[in-house]
């Protein structure tokens, strides 16, 4: 499969579970505690897959437009990563303030998400051949298998 197509699937995924976070009622807990744990390990992963496949090769073909696409699309990671996502695990899920937060990460995400399916993804389509596409989506993979095991382990630890 070829990297954006991979990509793309990921967002579906992603949008799922953030779809079912915002529905689920104060009262599903440990409803709630799972598809969190399951949002935080597809993001992880996306994440990453982006930042060390996509991205560096994307900053590397284009121009400036690529390169201020490139660095906003990192702040946005960061902005989950490193404020979001870890906010969202600190606060208890029977409360309100959890679904209000759980919200503001749903807008967040799929901000970003529109922005690399209407701009990011399609400009790479230009600036990357089918088989170049194909090879990134092949090291995607890999490098999704291994983040899983480490992820997995560290989860069971």
């Amino acid at each position: 499969m070829n990297a954006i197509d991979m990509l793309i699937e990921d967002h579906e995924r992603v949008k799922d579970l953030l779809t079912r976070l915002t529905e689920s009622t104060e009262r599903a807990v440990k409803t709630r505690t799972e598809l969190l744990q399951k949002l935080e390990m597809e993001v992880t992963i996306h994440t990453e897959l982006e930042e060390q496949i996509l991205y560096p090769a994307y900053k590397e073909a284009g121009g400036k437009e690529e390169l201020k696409m490139y660095h906003e699309a990192k702040e946005e990671h960061r902005a989950v990563d490193s404020l979001v996502l870890p906010d969202l695990k600190a606060t208890d899920p029977s409360t309100v303030q959890f679904s209000g937060r759980v919200k503001v990460c749903k807008e967040l995400l799929e901000h970003h998400i529109e922005e690399e399916e209407s701009e990011m993804f399609p400009q790479a389509r230009e600036l990357f051949d089918e088989a170049r596409l194909k090879e990134m989506g092949e090291q995607m993979t890999q490098l999704r298998n291994r983040l899983k095991k480490e992820l997995s382990a560290a989860r069971a630890a």
